[in-house]
């Protein structure tokens, strides 16, 4: 079991990435599907403004701390001390965990090309990685049933879905009840960044835990939804304050 925190009202589990890794692998060992979800200070503002989101999230079994602004809140606050967990490096890792113990893998979701070339990419970075199905997620709302069925007929064990936040959440909601998979992980953009159709920033970056900075310098249009990290700030600033 992982302790779980709430930042400012949104739940977030204490964990670093081995703590991540060895709770995916008691999941694996389940009985049924449970959801492993990213938490960042975007998907906090989010979640107190969408009651549904926020439901899929008090309903995951893993909430990893993806963004460091979460986990600098939860120290300020004096909620845990956790160390971040980035999904997009989760995912490796939890690969390299099915292709040490033969866990079968299904990709869902990113374009056509970037979901094939994600496949080829894994599969030569962890040889005998199974991946025994695969599914774009340029999909028709009634052609869902479909790709839930697809992913129970192919026996797998864990499912990435990659449709962006908060689309791979609601799905979760909606459909794991009915998947046969023990793991599904909402892995955003990352098959993106595995295809190497977009680029990761580079390692100065991610040290000093400005990877959202080097992204909205790379994509501009991205402000937009950054414009949440000063609100965010601000929330945590006047928590401490004024409790």
């Amino acid at each position: 079991m992982t302790d779980r925190v709430y930042v400012l009202g949104v739940p977030v589990d204490a964990v670093d990435m081995e703590q991540a890794l060895m709770a995916v692998e008691r999941m694996v060992h389940g009985d049924h599907a449970q959801a492993v979800i990213a938490v960042n200070p975007e998907k906090v503002i989010r979640a107190q403004q969408d009651p549904a989101l926020l439901a899929r999230l008090n309903n995951a079994s893993l909430l990893i701390p993806d963004g460091i602004g979460v986990v600098v809140a939860s120290r300020l606050l004096g909620l845990a001390r956790m160390r971040r967990v980035p999904g997009s490096e989760l995912m490796p890792q939890i690969c390299g965990l099915a292709a040490r113990n033969g866990y079968r893998v299904f990709l869902f979701g990113a374009s056509a090309e970037v979901n094939a070339r994600t496949g080829q990419v894994l599969r030569k970075r962890y040889p005998g990685l199974r991946i025994v199905g695969q599914q774009h997620g340029h999909v028709k709302e009634n052609e869902h049933e479909q790709v839930v069925e697809h992913i129970n007929a192919s026996q797998a064990d864990i499912l990435f879905i990659a449709l962006g936040s908060p689309r791979q959440e609601l799905w979760m909601e909606k459909y794991l009840p009915r998947l046969c998979v023990k793991v599904c992980q909402g892995v955003g953009g990352t098959f993106d960044v595995i295809a190497g159709r977009v680029r990761r920033a580079p390692w100065l970056f991610r040290q000093l835990h400005l990877e959202w900075f080097y992204r909205l310098l790379a994509q501009p249009t991205r402000i937009a939804r950054q414009s949440a990290l000063p609100l965010f700030a601000w929330q945590v600033v006047r928590k401490r304050v004024f409790g």
